[in-house]
């Protein structure tokens, strides 16, 4: 018999902060660069985000009091953003290669599913932005 138990990992409160600034803040940033349906494309991402499953799914699910995604403007998000989700990567590659594997999935399909959700189809601005989240993704 063989052990297909995958190993756990251990999460700080901060780590779930980053995890879900992150994750979040990636649905936010397509919805920022959406044109004609920000809440439709927000929506979409966050319902994607609720379905992640394993460590990353159960720290995504809780209330993270300190998750700011605010800003006056795209770039004070994306400020913010962009390297929690360098740094989620390689806090989760560091522990677990196939957690940040999922984290990576869960992500991809959130911004996926609200770029689905822009009515006429994703421009350039969106179509941008979606390369920008996995650059900083795949930087780690």
């Amino acid at each position: 018999m063989t052990n297909n138990s995958t190993p756990s990992i251990t999460l700080t409160d901060q780590d779930k902060l980053t995890l879900a600034t992150a994750a979040h803040g990636a649905v936010a940033l397509i919805a920022a660069a959406g044109v004609k349906s920000a809440g439709k494309v927000a929506v979409a991402g966050a319902l994607a985000l609720a379905s992640a499953t394993g460590p990353v799914g159960h720290a995504l699910a809780e209330k993270q009091k300190g998750v700011k995604l605010n800003g006056k403007s795209t770039a004070e998000l994306a400020d913010k953003v962009l390297p929690a989700l360098t740094a989620s990567m390689s806090l989760l590659n560091q522990q677990d290669p196939a957690e940040a594997a999922n984290f990576r999935s869960t992500v991809v399909t959130s911004i996926d599913a609200g770029a689905r959700a822009e009515r006429g189809g994703t421009g350039p601005a969106m179509t941008e932005m979606i390369r920008k989240i996995t650059e900083a993704l795949d930087a780690a």
